[in-house]
C-alpha cells in the first residue's frame, strides 16, 4: 500500500444568478503536489440546470470547464495560465471569483491515490445532485 500524501481540492460550483449566490457543484479539481497531480472531474446536468435557471447558457459553461481542464493538464491551448507550474496553476483556478463559475474554498485531506480520491470526492459532491 502506498503511503498517505496530502491533497488539496476545490469544489466548481456553477451560480447562474451571481446577486442570488445559488449555487449547483458541477465539479472538483484535486491537487496533489507530492505526487505532481493536478487534475479535475465535471459533469453538467442540463436538465436540473435548466430548472434552477433556465437562461444558463450552457454551451460557453461548458467550454469554460473544459479550458479549466485543460489549464489542470498544462495544456499550452489553454493559454498562458496553462503553461506557469502546477502549484500556481491550482492556485489560479482556484482563486476568489465572482463570476458564474466559483470555487468553494480550498479543503485537504490525506490520501495514498490522488486520483481514486479524485473520484471519490466527484461521486461524492457532484453526482448525487445528477441522481437526483
Amino acid at each position: 500500500m502506498q503511503e498517505k500524501k496530502s491533497y488539496e481540492y476545490v469544489v466548481i460550483r456553477l451560480v447562474p444568478r451571481v446577486e442570488r449566490e445559488e449555487f449547483l457543484n458541477v465539479g472538483v479539481m484535486l491537487y496533489a503536489a507530492s505526487r505532481k497531480f493536478l487534475q479535475m472531474k465535471f459533469h453538467l446536468d442540463k436538465k436540473r440546470i435548466r430548472s434552477f435557471y433556465p437562461d444558463t447558457d450552457l454551451r460557453l459553461t461548458q467550454k469554460y470547464l473544459e479550458t479549466f481542464e485543460r489549464i489542470c493538464l498544462g495544456d499550452k491551448r489553454a493559454g498562458p495560465i496553462a503553461e506557469l507550474p502546477a502549484p500556481e496553476r491550482f492556485r489560479w483556478l482556484s482563486a476568489t471569483r465572482s463570476t458564474t463559475l466559483q470555487m468553494s474554498k480550498v479543503h485537504s485531506g490525506m490520501c495514498s491515490d490522488p486520483e481514486v480520491k479524485l473520484t471519490e470526492l466527484y461521486e461524492q459532491l457532484v453526482l448525487p445532485l445528477v441522481k437526483s
